[in-house]
Formats: C-alpha cells, structure tokens, sequence
C-alpha cells in the first residue's frame, strides 16, 4: 500500500486562503472574519501563484473584487439572511457567460469577444447563492477534451507539477482549487470534463444527477449527457456547494429532480462495487497499484470491496455518436456562419454530428437507456461502485491528448477519456475523490458512482472516506515543484 507521506496545504494554517469554504462562511456569516480580508486573502494567492498555473483568466480589477466584498459586509452588518455562499470569492469556467467579462471559449474564434451583457444561468446561480465572481478559469477551446490549454490564454499546469497538466476542460478551475487560490469553483461534464482535472489536481469534482443544477443551455436542453457540477477541495465543501446551485429553474426542464438527505456513513459494512478497469479499459500500471492499494486501504477500513460493474459493452460508440450530435447541436451555428480559427478537431466533430444518422441515434439512446439501468441494479447490490478516474497520472503539459496507454494507442483525443465516458452514458452521479499518490508524488485519483438522484448521499460516502484515508487534505508545495 502506498502511504508515503505527502505535502501539506501549503502557508500558515491561519491564511484565510487555506480554509474550507464550509470554515470560510461560518466564519463570515458569524463576524469571525470579514469577506473583505477574505477576498483580499484570495487575491493576494492569485497574485503570487497565478503568474505560474494560469489558471484565472480575464480577471477583474482587485479594487472591483473588493468592493463587491466591501457591499456583502454591510449585508452582513445589516442583519440581512445571508445566502450559503455569501461573501466567497469564485470564478466561472470560460465556457459561461458572466456580465461584464468577455466569454472566449478558449477560441482564436472568440478571442475579442466583447464583454457578456448577461449573466448565464450558472452565473446567476453563484451570485443567489452569495458567491463573488472574481473572474474565469481556464478552459480548452469549446471545452474540447479533458486538457485545459488554448490559443487565447495558454496552457493551465498542475500544481503539483508545472511541467504537467492540470486537466480539463475545468482545469482552471481544479488548479485554482489545488494552489488554494479560490474555496470553490464550477466545472461542467460530457466526457469527464469536471472528473479528470479533479484527479490530476487532488481536488473533488461532482458530476450530478442530470437535472441537478440547472442549466441555460439551448439546442436539446433535455439532454442528461452534459451536466455542470461543483468543484471543491474537499466532499464537505463540494456539499456546501451544491446544495447552493441545487435550485429548481424554470429554463432548466430537468430540475424537478427531488432532494433526499443525506444519511450518516460508516465506512464499517459499507457495500462497495470495485472495478480496476472500467470493463477492461488500458491503465497505467502506476495508476493500477495507487488503485489496487486504494481497495487494500478500505478494506482495512471495514468496508466490504467486491469486485462487479456494469456492462459497458457498445458503451463507448454510443457516447461517441451522442458526444458529437451535441457539438454539432452547439457549434452547427456558428460553422455554418463562417467563424474561423477553430481547432480542427472541434469542425471534426460538428461536421461528424451533422452526418449522424436517425439509427445511430437510436441505437446510442437505446444503450444509454439500459447503461442506466444496468447501473441501477448494480447499485442495488452495493451502496457505491468505484472505478480509477483517470488511466495516468496529470500527462506532460506539452501534449495535446494522450495517444497511448500501457501499450494500447489511440487515433481520436477522447478514446483516452473512455474512463469517464463509459459513466457519463449511466446518468448517475459521479464524485471523483483522492486514492492516494504515485511514488513520485502525483495524484491518482477514483471515481465514486451513487443512486441517482442520491449526490448527497454519495458525498457523505466520500467525505468519510476522506476523513479515513486522509489523501485529500494533501495540498501541492510552494513554490510548485517540477520535473517529477
């Protein structure tokens, strides 16, 4: 079993940037600490270490940042009800539209974007909920495949080592998380978009129930294959968050999902369907031992670790064929407009959603329908399946996808994503959490899969394991390493 130790979080345990979020508002809400020493916390971190990650983009002006905390104080002073998140500051993937902030999609074909006259439905979400929009994270463009570099702002690295990355397409966001320059952040999902950066990152990224938290998304906004979710250091403080963005709207006709409580977890007895492959997938032997010792660990822990998982056959054509209808459901527009500068990949598949065929569809719905099912029954067996989060260990940030996994190559960027996209297919929630480390330092991180609808549940489950294991309070050294 890999125990070795690890870093700490990094600075005086008394910087307000190294706090909780859920530490962070208690102590805001109660007058412990103000949001102004809270947003002046933050943006002195993002000073000093975002020059190196890159991982905030089309950042306000501090005096703004702090004026906006300046006005949550009086809130406070005023006796108003003080919303979850209120005074925490916070920035929106690129891929979301935030008023007075450019939306660059991380494209050469939006890189002079003026800035958004509106708020996106995220947006909105965060600002009812308290939280203070400082800036965007960085993204890959259109949010194309799980790592975060683009033409506008570059190429987001990893904390934990800056010749890496750090994952995506909510990099920026796993990477503010991991160098404690913000308490929370958004990420969205299709193909372990929120998932992947999270595991590279050593940080926690919820990908919820469709219908969860709502969205203003056009074209089918039925769909249960791209979902937003949030990110956090920690299951504690991802729970804070969600219940935050958990608010039923009427743009968004998949949120009258019902709530359910969360019960207290055990680790001792607790049902736990383990698979090391996700169906036979190509791991990295590295990740495979951070893994194998992984399920060692909760065994030790009480936890009943049986191997089982769903059938993922025809799984990955199916999420291929939905996959690319939906970037042709969002990129068709502009394409057909014209707009140039796109990656290559990104017209790819807007052009191969546009050639799907009626029977394709069909027959990917049809799988998607029993992926779900079969899943459910699995959950019936055991409280939670667990599964890697990624095949390797963050890739050297000068990659643009990874084209091999022990022995197997790979001639699209996202087959290496498999992963994550075999689960997207089953349309339960998904928490990506620590394992553990590689040898030389490197997270590895497991993707926790619970009932649908039932997130606050699974973040109970995996917040016990982070109170047994430890692994997610492991925080990057300062200044960053590199060279691993």
């Amino acid at each position: 079993m890999n125990t070795q130790p690890h870093p700490a979080p990094t600075g005086s345990p008394e910087h307000l940037a190294d706090w909780s979020a859920v530490r962070l508002a208690g102590a805001i809400a109660s007058g412990e600490v103000s949001a102004v020493e809270v947003m002046r916390a933050h943006l002195e971190r993002i000073e000093e270490r975002n020059p190196v990650i890159n991982a905030v983009v089309s950042q306000q002006p501090d005096s703004v940042s702090l004026r906006a905390a300046e006005e949550a104080d009086k809130r406070r002073a005023a006796g108003d009800e003080l919303p979850p998140l209120h005074g925490l500051p916070t920035a929106v993937k690129d891929l979301m539209d935030v008023a007075g902030f450019p939306t660059t999609n991380g494209s050469a074909a939006f890189a002079d974007a003026a800035p958004a006259a509106h708020d996106s439905v995220l947006a909105t979400l965060l600002r009812d909920a308290g939280a203070i929009i400082i800036g965007k994270t960085n993204t890959p463009e259109m949010g194309q495949g799980v790592l975060s570099f683009n033409p506008v702002f570059g190429t987001t690295v990893n904390p934990w080592d800056v010749e890496r990355h750090a994952g995506g397409s909510s990099g920026g966001a796993a990477a503010a998380l991991a160098a404690r320059m913000l308490p929370i952040a958004d990420g969205s999902d299709s193909g372990g978009s929120l998932r992947y950066p999270a595991a590279f990152c050593n940080v926690v990224g919820v990908r919820p129930s469709p219908g969860r938290v709502p969205s203003g998304r056009t074209g089918n906004a039925w769909t249960p294959h791209g979902v937003s979710g949030p990110m956090a250091r920690d299951s504690a403080d991802a729970a804070l968050f969600l219940e935050a963005l958990a608010v039923e709207k009427s743009v968004w006709p998949l949120s009258s999902l019902p709530s359910h409580p969360a019960e207290a977890v055990e680790l001792q007895g607790l049902r736990i369907g383990w698979s090391a492959d996700a169906g036979g997938l190509p791991v990295d032997p590295a990740v495979r031992a951070v893994h194998s010792a992984f399920a060692e660990q909760l065994a030790s822990l009480g936890a009943i670790v049986e191997a089982d998982e769903p059938d993922f056959a025809g799984a990955d054509e199916a999420w291929e064929t939905i996959e690319t209808f939906e970037f042709f459901l969002g990129g068709r527009h502009a394409v057909d407009a014209g707009a140039s500068g796109f990656r290559p990949d990104y017209v790819r598949n807007v052009e191969q959603g546009r050639a799907m065929t009626a029977t394709a569809l069909a027959d990917a719905y049809e799988r998607r329908t029993r992926a779900y099912r079969d899943t459910a029954a699995l959950l019936e067996r055991h409280d939670v399946l667990i599964l890697p989060a990624t095949p390797v260990v963050a890739p050297p940030a000068d990659l643009e996808w990874v084209e091999e996994v022990d022995g197997v190559r790979f001639d699209r960027y996202f087959q290496w994503q498999m992963m994550a996209n075999r689960l997207t297919l089953t349309a339960h929630p998904v928490v990506v959490t620590s394992a553990g480390f590689t040898p030389e330092g490197l997270p590895v991180g497991v993707q926790v899969v619970g009932r649908h609808g039932r997130e606050a549940q699974l973040l109970a489950v995996t917040r016990a394991i982070e109170e047994a294991t430890g692994w997610i309070s492991h925080a990057p050294s300062y200044p960053y390493p590199s060279g691993r």
